[in-house]
């Protein structure tokens, strides 16, 4: 039995069957009690589908990622598969849409046609026109990560300035006095994108602060090019004996461009970083890092975002995490060297 064969039964329209069964306007005593005893008949329960549309949504949540020609991290790809499973505890489904360079008109499609009840933000930069545009639109939403000007929106974001800082100190205790940065792509750092901004600016304060010879590389996110960036760094400055990193992608290159010089982590050279917890582990020998918790920023997030659907003028929240530094096997004392 369907809401319309309902109404027919009760007598009344198929309007009335969705008021009386949301509660979303009022209906006489015996209009109600009418419409209750042919669903009791009939032993009726409305679908997920129905009840959606009796409260005026869609039950989804979309989530703008970047764009589908670009290779998503790992770190990534793990925050897509924790949002979809923390929305399903929600019983919400999600709507996944490329965002930034041509893919903006699916953004744009899912923000104008109403399709979903609230987006989640990736790849957030400190001037980030999705985040202006959602705001114009009034539709609910979080950012991972945040924008210059964030006061007014509700975000989850990773401190990489402190983090990346944390790192600096800890390499200066242990006597490093020569250090490097392998950040994210330049198109990245160039475009404002915010943990690689942060993370560049809490190297370079830390580093000045303790007096100590700081280099900064931006890498694209894959091997080869880490491999390559590695290689041109100890040729240009051979003084360097760590590397602070955030791009986890580029790990893989990194420790083949040390094995090629014959340099031993960490007797020779250390790393440290903010990373993905699986990839600090599975990285040799195991990576010190502040180990980004993905699980728990998408279900922040998610969490986030169903309180701000269920009461938009609620007051925005936002969470900063910062993650102590699992000290592991990859970092020691700085070499001694002729």
């Amino acid at each position: 039995m369907n809401i319309g064969e309902i109404a027919r039964r009760a007598g009344v329209s198929r309007s009335t069957v969705s008021y009386a069964l949301s509660g979303k306007r009022a209906v006489s005593e015996a209009t109600r009690r009418r419409i209750e005893q042919v669903i009791a008949e009939a032993r009726y329960r409305p679908n997920a589908s129905a009840r959606a549309l009796a409260e005026g949504r869609t039950r989804t949540l979309g989530l703008a990622v970047p764009p589908a020609g670009r290779n998503l991290t790992l770190m990534q790809l793990d925050f897509v598969a924790s949002v979809v499973e923390a929305a399903g505890r929600h019983g919400l489904d999600v709507l996944l849409s490329p965002s930034g360079d041509e893919h903006d008109r699916s953004f744009e499609r899912m923000v104008s046609s109403r399709r979903v009840d609230g987006v989640i933000l990736m790849e957030v930069r400190l001037e980030d026109p999705r985040a202006h545009r959602l705001r114009r639109s009034g539709l609910p939403f979080v950012t991972i990560g945040h924008t210059a000007d964030s006061q007014a929106d509700c975000w989850v974001d990773v401190d990489y300035e402190a983090l990346t800082s944390r790192c600096v100190h800890h390499l200066a205790d242990l006597g490093h006095r020569a250090i490097a940065l392998l950040n994210r792509p330049q198109e990245l750092l160039a475009a404002g994108y915010g943990p690689a901004r942060r993370a560049l600016d809490g190297f370079t304060a830390s580093a000045t602060e303790r007096g100590l010879s700081a280099t900064s590389v931006c890498c694209p996110d894959e091997a080869t090019a880490g491999e390559e960036r590695v290689e041109d760094l100890l040729r240009l400055s051979p003084a360097v004996s760590a590397v602070v990193t955030l791009n986890e992608a580029a790990l893989p290159g990194v420790d083949r461009a040390l094995r090629g010089r014959r340099l031993a982590v960490p007797g020779d050279f250390s790393i440290t970083g903010v990373v993905a917890r699986q990839w600090a582990e599975d990285f040799h020998p195991p990576l010190t890092s502040a180990d980004v918790p993905v699980a728990t920023m998408a279900t922040q997030a998610v969490e986030l975002l169903v309180e701000r659907i269920s009461s938009p003028d609620a007051p925005p929240r936002q969470v900063l995490l910062q993650p102590s530094i699992s000290l592991r096997a990859s970092t020691g004392p700085a070499p001694v060297r002729p």
